[in-house]
Order: C-alpha cells, then structure tokens, then sequence
C-alpha cells in the first residue's frame, strides 16, 4: 500500500511538473516549451550583465527572445530534414577547443561557467545548435556562393578608387521589419515605430537601448551590434553610406525589401598594413626507402653540403642528386615562400639561417634535407593575399545577405501558431 502511495505521489509530482510546463508556441509539428524560453532567456540575461548591455523591458525581451527561439527551433528542423548530425565527440571537441583558448581544462572551464551562472548542460546544448545551424548556412548558402573573377577584379577596382582596403567601421543596426508583399496598413504601422525610434534617438535615447526595444534585427538583443566590419565585409545596402559617416553619427533611415533601417557608426579605424615576411631559399631533398637509410641520406647530404662549401654550386648538385622532382628542374629553388607554407620542421630550420648561409642536414617527414638560404623580404599587400583577401570579404558580404534572405524567407513560411505567455 505504502509503495503504490509513493508511486501515486511520484507520478502525481511529475504530472503536476509537466503540467508547470506550458506549450508558449507550436512551430511546424513541434512545440516550443516554458522551460526552453526560460532556458535562453537566462543565458541571454547573463550575457548581457557581463557585457553591461542595457536590458529591454520584459514584454519586449520575452518577445525578442521568442523569436529568435522560433528562428532556431526552424534552423533545427531544417537541419534534421537534410540530414545534418552532430556527434557527442564534435560537440566534445569544440568544448574542449573553448576550453584551451581560455587556458582551462574542460572540467576547469565547466566550474567557471557554473561560477558565472551559467547552466553547463544549457551551455552545452547551445553549443550543439550553434554547430548545427553553422553547417546548415554553409550547406544551403555559403557552399552555393560563387566569387568570379570579374568580381574580384570590379571589387578591387572599386576599392582602389576609394583608397583600398584600409578602413574597418564599427556599427550598431535598427532594423524596422516590413513583411513581404505587406499591406498598406503593415507598412503604416511599421512607419509608426520608425518614427518613435527616430523621436527616441533625436532626444539623446541611447542607440544600443532603443535597439534592444525596438529593432526586429537578429542583433537586438546585443544592442544592435553587428561588430566590427571591413569596407569590403559590409552589406551591399550599407557600403555607400558608411564610409561618408563620421564616428557617432547616426544614418539616415536606408529602405530595403526586408523593412526600414538605421545604422550609428561607432567607431572607425584604418587597418595597419599587411607586410607578408618572405624566404628566397633552395633545397635538396634525400628521400629513404628499403635501400637508403637515414644514415645513408644525412652522409650524401653532408658530402654534398661539403661540396658546396668548396665551390661547387648549390643548383647544379640540386639539379643532380634532389629527389623533389619538380624543385630540382629549378636548381633545388622553391622561390619565394611565405611564413607557414612548409611543415614545421623545416620552417624551423630556414628560419635558423643568414642569408647566403647552408643548414646543417637535418630530418623532415618528407625525408632528409639541405637548405641554402638566398635573401628574406617583406611584401606590403601581395597581389596574391589581396586577391585572397578580396574573394573572402565577396564570400562573406553575400553569404551574410543570402543567409539574411533565406531566414526570411524560411520564417514566413513556416506554421507558426502563439500560446497565451
């Protein structure tokens, strides 16, 4: 009898416990739960007091953080639909890269977030979203991306005539939304809000907390902040207006398909030049197999490292003795080499030589090495890394607006039914 009580009372307890736990939304076939608005709403509260973030009224921040709940749950979905996975062990590995990029073990860095408020497993799980939604955008937008040629060329053309690749702009965001194909009552309605924002910001309100308020954009919550932004990463809708904005002043409202906009630029500063460190350096390459020892390899290496010490040219050995088939062709050259383009222990090696000066034979796991060093240099923005550069900064700016677009476009279809908060 006692047992079934206990039973009775437990299972009474549990009931009571789920019946605490209210469904606040339905979005497609799942539902979203108290307890996971409750969840982000913490972290994102803790987030905030570390960053000393104004925090928006409560009607306004259970919204905001709703929404962006909504946006994952969908993400999540999609995710699952395309058969994106994540594995225990990745989710492992990168708690563990966090952990060491604070100098801490995974067990140390767990008792700092608890220390700080921070519920480790919610953490974790946060973790796992971000990881998962990360390869949904690269699978649905950013692996789609195609940079041309003609658009690097345009885009450093451009850049060129605005001074190059120098300037870097911090900025706060307000978006207004307006839906798409809105009525005419949406669009008044928005431009009502438009106006209390502008009202707000024209009598001194601070821009990071009318942002928090107000904006519908997915930086809200921070304020508006989009962070810091090269010339070259910034939105296409914004690339004309802040370069000719001064630090702290606030744009005129920019209109585009997704609603009304205001940006502040924070700050702005001048990237220090990119100055490449370069090698000019030859080698010759012993590889061993079943017939050539290592102590076979390093013997030829010192005859021939003796050779050219008495006068015989390095190149002309390289050309017939170097088992690297395509350097010896060129007299053992490997021609200009930029920091981190060889293994390791080789760029420790050179890295130990003069110019004009020989290393001893030494080991690689290629094989068994001699160096002849000819001449270092720095290069101010190689032609190569601009190019690189500039496909990156094309890549990211339009990734960032395909992946704007396609949230959009994902949140309006989606069934998205509300529950009384």
């Amino acid at each position: 009898m006692i047992k079934f009580l206990v039973i009775s009372i437990l299972f009474m307890s549990s009931a009571w416990a789920q019946s605490l736990d209210r469904i606040i939304a339905v979005v497609n076939d799942e539902v979203l739960l108290e307890s996971e608005l409750h969840d982000m709403e913490s972290t994102i509260k803790q987030q905030l007091r570390q960053r000393q973030a104004a925090m928006p009224p409560a009607d306004i921040f259970r919204t905001q953080v709703l929404e962006r709940l909504i946006l994952q749950k969908l993400q999540i979905q999609t995710a699952a639909k395309t058969g994106i996975r994540l594995s225990d062990d990745a989710v492992n590995t990168a708690l563990r890269q966090i952990a060491n990029t604070n100098n801490l073990t995974l067990s140390e860095f767990r008792d700092v977030l608890e220390r700080d408020g921070f519920d480790y497993e919610i953490f974790r799980e946060s973790i796992r979203h971000d990881m998962i939604i990360s390869r949904l955008h690269k699978k649905q937008v950013s692996d789609k991306i195609i940079v041309s040629k003609r658009e690097i060329d345009d885009f450093l053309a451009t850049q060129q005539a605005q001074g190059g690749l120098q300037d870097s702009y911090h900025l706060l965001h307000i978006l207004i939304s307006v839906p798409q194909a809105a009525s005419p009552e949406e669009v008044q309605s928005a431009r009502k809000r438009l106006d209390t924002v502008q009202s707000l910001l024209g009598d001194g309100a601070n821009f990071a907390e009318v942002a928090s308020g107000y904006s519908d954009g997915q930086n809200a919550l921070e304020g508006g902040d989009i962070g810091w932004r090269a010339q070259g990463e910034l939105p296409s809708l914004f690339a004309k207006v802040v370069p000719t904005m001064a630090v702290s002043e606030i744009s005129d409202v920019i209109r585009s398909g997704s609603g009304f906009h205001l940006i502040k630029l924070v700050d702005k500063k001048s990237q220090e030049e990119h100055m490449v460190k370069q090698t000019s350096a030859s080698h010759i390459l012993i590889k061993t197999n079943e017939l050539v020892s290592d102590e076979d390899a390093k013997g030829k290496l010192a005859q021939l490292r003796d050779r050219v010490s008495r006068g015989e040219n390095f190149s002309e050995l390289a050309r017939a003795h170097s088992d690297d088939t395509v350097s010896a062709l060129r007299g053992g050259s490997l021609g200009w080499t930029t920091t981190g383009a060889m293994v390791p222990e080789f760029e420790e090696e050179m890295n130990k030589l003069d110019s004009n000066q020989m290393s001893e034979p030494f080991e690689s796991r290629f094989g068994w090495h001699l160096i002849m060093l000819h001449e270092r240099r720095e290069q101010n923005m190689a032609d190569e890394f601009k190019r690189s550069k500039a496909r990156e900064l094309i890549h990211s700016r339009k990734s960032a607006e395909e992946i704007d677009a396609w949230l959009r476009a994902l949140r309006d279809e989606a069934y998205v039914e509300y529950r009384d908060l």
